[in-house]
């Protein structure tokens, strides 16, 4: 029987309360480990009268099946210490935890996929100064460097040629080894999902750079990075000006999937098409990793408010990764 882990994120934030309502509601639809505090979701359970019954265990293995939530108690944290829609630097460390136990008992096969709730990079920098998310501290984890963040959603596709950096080193971070690299890693986790997809690459400047008029990179790094990929087999066109790309796609459905240069510029359109329902996927890696896509809400946090949508939806896609 496949295991799934659920890291239950910042516990400040609303990943332990999104997994609670989706638990007691009966959307959680396949078995689950929560990897998180006991304590911590038993503060929520009470506070928002959830009812979920609590079940801690030491390790995947000891899972029991039932109406209980299993949970792999890290006992890092108390009632006492939760502050919900507060900055912490304990709930940032524990929220860190969760994810390094999950990663390591994905490696092990002890999990068949781990699913992530938010974590707050302040809070967890307030202890590991260098951490930048999610997807950078599982890729160290697994030994791997070359990992980006993949967005999925019923409407399209994007992937990132880099993610959490400033947006003066995204620029200098759009080079041809990079951009080949993400390609690849682009065509084949989308062929598994959309085997006939159709793949695009959105330029870096405005117009894509238009010939050279508003910056080389186009044509310097971008375009033989397409070239190469075009020589290896790949159904994969670009670089198109970012401004019309994504109506191309979304409106005209011509693009299933596409190749973004950085963080924000594949972030914005996927969120205002579907921010609830939009699940992020970690390429790259050696384990499978989905997660939801959306933050910690420190502002609706405790209220019962946020909704389970994208994390029963990253939860589905990890079912279907593992399945493909």
């Amino acid at each position: 029987m496949d295991i799934y882990g659920i890291t239950t994120g910042d516990p400040s934030g609303v990943g332990p309360e999104i997994l609670l309502k989706a638990w007691a509601a009966g959307e959680v639809q396949f078995p689950v480990v929560a990897y998180g505090d006991q304590e911590v979701l038993a503060h929520y359970n009470a506070a928002l009268g959830y009812g979920v019954e609590l079940l801690g265990i030491a390790s995947p293995a000891e899972y029991q099946p039932g109406p209980a939530l299993n949970v792999l108690d890290h006992r890092l944290m108390t009632r006492a210490d939760v502050t919900p829609g507060e900055l912490s630097a304990k709930s940032g460390a524990a929220a860190r935890a969760y994810v390094v136990s999950a990663t390591k008992a994905a490696l092990a096969g002890e999990i068949a996929a781990m699913v992530t709730l938010p974590m707050n990079k302040e809070a967890t920098q307030l202890t590991d100064p260098v951490f930048c998310g999610h997807t950078e501290l599982i890729g160290e984890l697994c030994g791997v460097e070359d990992v980006t963040i993949m967005l999925a959603s019923d409407q399209l596709i994007v992937t990132h040629v880099s993610t959490h950096m400033s947006l003066q080193n995204a620029i200098h971070a759009a080079k041809k080894t990079r951009i080949c690299t993400i390609l690849e890693m682009t065509w084949n986790a989308v062929r598994r999902i959309i085997p006939n997809a159709r793949i695009a690459v959105a330029g870096l400047n405005p117009h894509a750079g238009e010939n050279g008029l508003f910056g080389r990179e186009e044509i310097e790094e971008i375009i033989p990075a397409v070239e190469w990929a075009q020589r290896q087999g790949m159904a994969i066109e670009g670089p198109f000006p970012p401004d019309t790309l994504f109506y191309m796609a979304v409106r005209k459905k011509k693009f299933d999937a596409i190749v973004c240069m950085y963080h924000d510029q594949g972030h914005i359109p996927l969120k205002l098409l579907d921010f609830e329902a939009g699940v992020n996927v970690a390429l790259g890696l050696p384990i499978i990793r989905t997660s939801v896509d959306h933050g910690t809400a420190f502002d609706i946090a405790g209220k019962g408010l946020a909704s389970t949508v994208s994390l029963i939806r990253a939860l589905e896609f990890a079912v279907k990764l593992r399945a493909l």
